[in-house]
């Protein structure tokens, strides 16, 4: 799942995992992998952005807006999150049909600790109603 190949869209995206702990930026790029291929496998998001909103990696969709924005990061707590807007439904949806197998902060992100396998299929599916919030 490791896929580094699709570059960093900005220095300052690129300076900011370069930031990271190594084991946190390692989780953290395994999302970032996830999102893009993602994307990539749903035509209606169209081109994603990567960009940094309050110091964090973000990821919008500004040419079809068929999304509400993905950020990741570190929380106090430790490890690394994925975050979405909390005025939206998909946590509490996600948490709904994942309630045993995610940990979550509110409505607003799923928690992972470092070291952590990544249940691929169950986060492309969250990330896939993420990127196409809009079009319900």
């Amino acid at each position: 799942m490791t896929d580094l190949s699709h570059v960093f869209q900005s220095t300052a995206v690129a300076d900011t995992f370069a930031g990271f702990p190594v084991d946190t930026r390692t989780g953290l790029m395994a999302l970032r992998n996830l999102i893009f291929s993602t994307a990539r496998e749903t035509p209606e998001v169209g081109r994603i952005e990567e960009t940094l909103k309050w110091g964090q990696p973000a990821y919008l969709t500004p040419d079809s807006k068929s999304g509400t924005t993905i950020r990741l990061g570190v929380p106090k707590t430790g490890g690394y999150a994925l975050y979405v807007h909390c005025q939206t439904t998909l946590i509490p949806e996600f948490r709904s049909l994942f309630a045993d197998e995610f940990t979550f902060d509110g409505n607003r992100a799923i928690l992972f600790q470092t070291g952590q396998n990544l249940p691929t299929e169950p986060l492309r599916l969250f990330i896939r109603n993420a990127l196409t919030y809009h079009l319900k």
